[in-house]
């Protein structure tokens, strides 16, 4: 069957008929007439009037799904970032001028009823999102899929500042309820922690084992509907919610021990309440291995379930499923496979190996060691004591192969142990993950090089075919499409609308730079976008921001190496410039920051702090506020990452090479024609390739300079010492110039640069500088400024998540699609 548009698309598309099935919602939901309705109900009855357009596709897809009996691939994500669902859903539907007329006679307004529309708070950051667009991308190329997860009751804390400093605060996303989920209480499944392992004989002889569990907790899934665009596919994605096996203690209850009769429900149900709660406790470690193991656990279970629904060899497992690792947080996934295989279906090692080996697949997002994660092996033992043994057993016939391959080398064998000795003993989850996957990926060509050369490379040495690169994309249905829609609309007009579907077909474009009038065309559009977030920013941080002024954006996850540090030092050098010569030539700027810290990462939070004492400083200095502004977005996501990427003029992707995997927002702002200020680092090489070395600002040392400087000796001071400018711009974070005259508060912030600068930022401060100098010259001659715009959206088909998607699907998981009727 062919495919549909969502215009053309089997729906209702009937105003009137639109019309009634929302009115029948909403007494059938709500018991509300229509004319009493509040606008949270009308809100509401639309999601599912929507959502009941979405049920017909989702019905086809398991039709056509179950009759073909397909490969199935499950997706095991910590994290989820889905964005607002409403406007999406409208758009894949294609009911969104449908809605709004039927809305229209009760005097409701579309644009105001999706003010309701909440974010879930599944992720952090863009591990979170770049799963969103895969479980897009994998029902638009209709691939039989599954993406599961963990159903966070409060999700990642919602940030708001206090005097500078971050604070966070529960995300109450499912306050008011969540329309687009369907709780499925019948698929409730059980999961066991603690306990011991008891030793038996089956009926056959064999030697078995059984784990006899302390503790239960039951997984209840919370299923959300995936549609594809331009097409009838709606995939799934299920959430599990932890459930206490027993509501309260009645006797104690009874008694008036009304605490301690909930005491298990409560315990039971943490596991699915906060998103990464904070390790620095024991309790806290434990909490997140208690979560990562209840959601695969259920995962599995449930994969296995539709596994048997219509196959019953076990031969045929790794055929049907593929399961994709979402970096090392699903890991354990690996023992508790074997477990079930083992333990509950009584098959024999080699053949459970052997399934298992050939059904995972890892994507490792990281070259940080401290991201890679491990466990320490007396916390492991104690909650998952079954696991253990068999990561044991695993491990000791993993390296009886190692030293059969390298006899004598017993230093690589001790870097290979899935057993790191310590002190303490510690269980490298990145170890298990490479032994027992069929295929290892990096996220961009020098991520997955590094891998293959530092991180991983023993592994690469012993496998060298398991290593593949898979560089990220991101969905322009979201990101260009709903994010951007007038520039989407000029794009449309010029090429038609097919690129939402072939991102490559925005190659049709480039010969547009040279249109005087399309440029002309180009700079309303990106003017326009710039005052809509001017209007955002008033509203959030209380200043607004010069649509005629340079929009430097850095928006992403606050962490030492992406270096935001970095960029607070630029502008304290521009500040120093324009306060030691006034009216120095500084164009105008605002300097525009998003950014989260791990609630228990000090530094990244001093450095908010130290942002934040910028943006008071100089937005309220009289001498300055004219050429720059400093503002910081509270509580970034990605309702507000639509509102900034088509905005921004200047995308910020300075992280010291070799420690981004790979990025996405690099790749969001550069096809909303943002110019990239950039290092060598992660996807940046591969975006400057594509769009033009012209069109890209280039700064700082490579990976391997990095590697070598380190190896030499590297003394940051000595960079302070050699730089006027550099050393007034320490002196003056030191002097307390902008934290009223107190020199203790950013003296550790001064400490680190000046004794370790483990970033680099030191070592790269000039060459950045300069190259901010460039990027502002080039953005004073419009036309110039502008060629490169387009041609930055022009070039960058490639970084679709349909791309990459693809070729998961053909290099790893050997996916076929099924399509509906």
């Amino acid at each position: 069957m062919s495919k549909t548009t969502p215009e053309s698309a089997s729906i209702d598309s009937d105003v009137d008929a639109f019309r009634q099935r929302m009115i029948d919602n909403l007494w059938h939901t709500h018991g509300q007439a229509i004319q009493t309705a509040d606008r949270h109900d009308a809100y509401m009855t639309l999601c599912y009037t929507v959502r009941d357009h979405l049920i017909d596709r989702w019905r086809k897809t398991v039709e056509a799904q179950y009759s073909s009996n397909p490969k199935f691939v499950c997706y095991l994500s910590a994290e989820y970032l889905l964005g607002k669902q409403l406007p999406q859903n409208l758009l894949y539907t294609g009911t969104t001028e449908v809605a709004r007329q039927a809305l229209t006679p009760y005097g409701l307004d579309l644009d105001d009823l999706m003010q309701f529309d909440v974010e879930p708070g599944l992720g952090n950051g863009g591990l979170g999102r770049l799963a969103a667009c895969f479980l897009d991308s994998l029902a638009t190329l209709d691939m039989p899929a599954i993406g599961y997860g963990i159903r966070y009751e409060f999700g990642i804390f919602r940030q708001t500042f206090r005097d500078g400093w971050q604070v966070e605060q529960p995300d109450e996303w499912l306050l008011h309820g969540n329309p687009w989920e369907f709780p499925q209480p019948a698929d409730m499944v059980e999961v066991g922690f603690g306990g011991h392992v008891q030793p038996y004989t089956d009926n056959e002889g064999h030697e078995r084992r059984r784990w006899i569990c302390k503790e239960k907790v039951l997984g209840e899934p919370c299923t959300t509907l995936v549609p594809g665009y331009g097409t009838q596919t709606v995939n799934i994605l299920r959430l599990w919610r932890a459930r206490a096996t027993e509501e309260f203690d009645f006797r104690l209850f009874d008694e008036g021990d009304y605490a301690r009769a909930m005491e298990q429900k409560i315990y039971s149900e943490n596991i699915s309440k906060v998103l990464y709660p904070n390790d620095g406790t024991p309790e806290g470690r434990q909490l997140r291995l208690r979560q990562q193991y209840f959601f695969v656990s259920c995962s599995l279970r449930d994969i296995i379930r539709l596994y048997r629904l219509k196959n019953a060899s076990w031969d045929q497992f790794s055929d049907k499923a593929a399961i994709q690792l979402n970096d090392t947080h699903p890991v354990v996934a690996i023992p508790e496979l074997m477990r079930l295989l083992l333990d509950e279906h009584l098959l024999e090692w080699d053949q459970a190996w052997e399934i298992t080996r050939k059904t995972f697949a890892y994507t490792c997002h990281t070259l940080l060691p401290e991201a890679l994660e491990t466990w320490p092996l007396e916390l492991f033992g104690s909650l998952l004591p079954r696991h253990l043994e068999i990561i044991y057993e695993i491990n000791h016939r993993f390296l009886s192969q190692v030293r059969q391959r390298f006899p004598g080398d017993e230093g690589r064998v001790r870097r290979m142990s899935i057993i790191g000795e310590g002190p303490p003993r510690q269980i490298r989850m990145a170890n298990l993950a490479s032994v027992g996957s069929h295929a290892i990926n990096g996220v961009a060509e020098l991520q997955s090089r590094l891998l293959r050369e530092r991180t991983l490379r023993d592994f690469a040495d012993l496998w060298p075919d398991k290593f593949q690169n898979k560089t990220n994309g991101v969905t322009p249905r979201r990101f260009l499409r709903m994010a951007n829609p007038q520039l989407s609309e000029l794009i449309d007009a010029t090429i038609g609308e097919g690129w939402l579907r072939d991102l490559e077909q925005l190659k049709g474009i480039e010969p547009m730079a040279d249109s005087a009038d399309f440029r002309a065309q180009w700079r309303v559009i990106k003017q326009a976008n710039k005052h809509r977030l001017s209007e955002v920013l008033q509203t959030t941080t209380g200043f607004s921001a010069d649509p005629d002024s340079i929009f430097d954006v850095m928006v992403k996850r606050l962490h030492e190496y992406k270096r935001q540090l970095l960029k607070a030092l630029h502008i304290i050098t521009l500040f120093h410039r324009i306060k030691s010569n006034l009216g120095a030539d500084v164009p105008p700027q605002t300097f525009i920051f998003g950014a989260k810290a791990a609630p228990g990462y000090w530094m990244a939070k001093l450095i908010i702090k130290l942002i934040n004492s910028l943006a008071e400083t100089i937005n309220r200095d009289p001498d300055v506020r004219d050429q720059l502004r400093v503002l910081f977005v509270p509580n970034f996501n990605v309702s507000l990452a639509e509102r900034i990427y088509p905005a921004a003029d200047l995308s910020e992707q300075i992280s010291m090479a070799g420690k981004e995997a790979s990025g996405t927002g690099n790749m969001k702002f550069a096809l909303n024609g943002a110019v990239t200020v950039g290092t060598l680092d992660g996807a940046n090489i591969e975006i400057r390739e594509r769009v033009g070395e012209d069109n890209f600002f280039l700064f700082g040392l490579t990976a391997d300079e990095v590697l070598d400087l380190k190896e030499r000796g590297y003394r940051p001071r000595n960079y302070v010492e050699s730089d006027p400018e550099l050393s007034q711009v320490i002196h003056l974070i030191a002097d307390g110039r902008f934290s009223g005259g107190d020199r203790e508060l950013f003296q550790p912030i001064v400490d680190s640069l000046l004794d370790h600068d483990e970033y680099l930022v030191l070592a790269d401060y000039r060459a950045y500088v300069d190259c901010c100098e460039r990027a502002c010259q080039a953005y004073l001659d419009p036309d110039r400024w502008t060629r490169m715009s387009i041609l930055n959206t022009a070039r960058c088909g490639f970084f679709s998540s349909d791309r990459v998607i693809g070729q998961y699907c053909e290099d790893i998981w050997n996916l076929k699609p099924v399509i509906p009727k």
